[in-house]
């Protein structure tokens, strides 16, 4: 199958999300106490709405019969266009990161984009390995509570019950969405190795090992922040 069609929709998702970045500084203008940080409203902003379309467009898509049996070939009708937008999504995430912040603050989560363009955009290019990053997507289920922290971190609400509430629901979905989901990844390569032809075992494997202790470490950092926090570490987060 031709790659024209999935990189024109990618062009298209950067496109649209940069244009929804932008739109967000009047729609939603900062709270005063995220005035100084202007540009990170806005991206977290963005990808939560990111989060809302690929997370419950991937939880809608896991649902398809037959894709737990053959995450390689099979996937749902407009399933590739999702992975698609959310390439283009994470390339546009990339760039702003890239002119906004400073490297020591971003490298990781840059790092984590140049893993999840990679692999996402083989899926795009070969039509292959959809019903895998289907599957991947499910992480952003967990990702709306993350943004959503942040947003109320940023606007000095970490002392509200919409805080506490939110720091709960994102410790579960965090273990069911993350942390379950990476390892059942990881559990799949395992098991189809030979079903799966050596580049795309490699670069998996690679994205795997990558992701897991990356997510494990921030689960330790979520838990030691929003429960066992001091005043100084909220500060700190809110300036990130």
């Amino acid at each position: 199958m031709a790659a024209g069609p999935g990189l024109l929709l990618v062009a298209g998702s950067f496109a649209a999300f940069r244009l929804l970045n932008r739109a967000l500084e009047r729609a939603l203008p900062p709270p005063p106490s995220a005035r100084s940080n202007r540009w990170k409203w806005r991206n977290i902003w963005t990808s939560l709405a990111h989060s809302l379309v690929s997370g419950g467009g991937a939880a809608g898509f896991c649902l398809y019969p037959g894709l737990s049996d053959d995450l390689v070939g099979t996937h749902p009708p407009g399933a590739h266009s999702l992975v698609a937008v959310s390439v283009g999504y994470f390339l546009e995430d990339f760039m702003d990161m890239l002119c906004n912040q400073k490297l020591r603050q971003s490298w990781e989560l840059l790092f984590h984009h140049s893993v999840v363009i990679v692999c996402f955009g083989i899926a795009v290019v070969l039509h292959q390995y959809v019903g895998f990053a289907l599957v991947a997507l499910l992480v952003e289920i967990n990702s709306i509570f993350l943004h959503l922290r942040q947003i109320l971190l940023m606007a000095n609400l970490a002392h509200t019950t919409c805080y506490r509430l939110n720091s709960v629901i994102n410790l579960g979905t965090y273990v069911v969405f993350r942390i379950a989901t990476l390892a059942w990844m990881t559990r799949w390569l395992y098991l189809n190795r030979e079903n799966v032809p050596p580049a795309a075992y490699a670069v998996g494997t690679v994205g795997m090992a990558i992701m897991m202790p990356m997510n494990i470490i921030l689960f330790y950092r979520l838990l030691r922040s929003d429960f066992f926090r001091s005043s100084r570490d909220v500060q700190r987060e809110k300036e990130k």
